[in-house]
């Protein structure tokens, strides 16, 4: 019953979709309509924002909206990201680039372990990064926290963690993640995300450079809904 639900809840997603736009359909690894959605691993462009869906096992589906907006809900999964965002060349670090903030609006509707969160990725040193604004069943990632910042009117707690032998951008390979964790769940509001890089270097959390910067919602061993209404992606000289 659970299961076919989840594919009903899909099919209505996907007719809501085909008839809210006057265009035809388009490849989800070259999104150009206005609306597209996806329940199988992919990434590409939609209206000039990366966009990315990659889960192991289970249903998924990520419909995608304008201006970096999109809608996702997940059953029987073991792990799901869906995001929005840039993705760079690799070539400038979060200082080259310039100030980056990043303002959001979200109806995230988590069962059981799940993150909201600015995340991206950096290369040399290779760095998987988490600014989680709220969660589900469990508060990540589950470390000693080692020091608290507050930016933006927030307490976050900041943690380093390592993950061996995962999936990663470059491959199953070891790397870092580096953490700021709200201390109170928000689920609309603005990010300033190169406060939270100064912080990370100040406690010699390095990153490298830039590959990824995107609004996330991660779902782990879990099931959800979530719309994400704004997504305000900023970075400035």
């Amino acid at each position: 019953m659970k299961n076919t639900k989840f594919i009903i809840a899909v099919i209505f997603a996907f007719l809501l979709a085909i008839g809210c736009r006057n265009t035809p359909k388009a490849n989800p690894q070259n999104a150009a309509a206005a609306f597209d959605t996806l329940v199988s691993n992919a990434q590409g462009i939609h209206n000039g924002f990366d966009y990315e869906l990659w889960h192991d096992t289970g249903d998924v589906a990520m419909i995608l909206k304008d201006s970096g907006n999109f809608d996702c809900s997940w059953d029987s999964i073991h792990n799901v990201l869906f995001r929005t965002g840039k993705k760079f060349d690799t070539t400038q670090t979060y200082s080259e680039l310039g100030e980056i903030s990043l303002a959001y609006g979200c109806n995230y509707q988590p069962e059981g372990n799940s993150y909201l969160c600015v995340y991206g990725w950096t290369i040399d040193p290779l760095v998987e990064f988490y600014v989680v604004e709220a969660w589900g069943s469990w508060r990540p990632p589950g470390a000693e926290s080692k020091g608290t910042v507050e930016i933006d009117g927030g307490i976050y707690d900041i943690y380093e963690t390592t993950r061996t032998e995962q999936p990663s951008i470059q491959g199953t390979t070891t790397f870092q993640q580096y953490w700021s964790v709200r201390t109170e769940k928000k689920t609309d509001g603005a990010v300033s995300v190169s406060q939270h890089f100064k912080t990370w270097d100040k406690m010699n959390m390095k990153l490298g450079k830039m590959y990824e910067i995107a609004f996330c919602v991660e779902g782990y061993q879990s099931k959800g809904t979530a719309n994400i209404h704004k997504n305000i992606l900023t970075i400035s000289k």
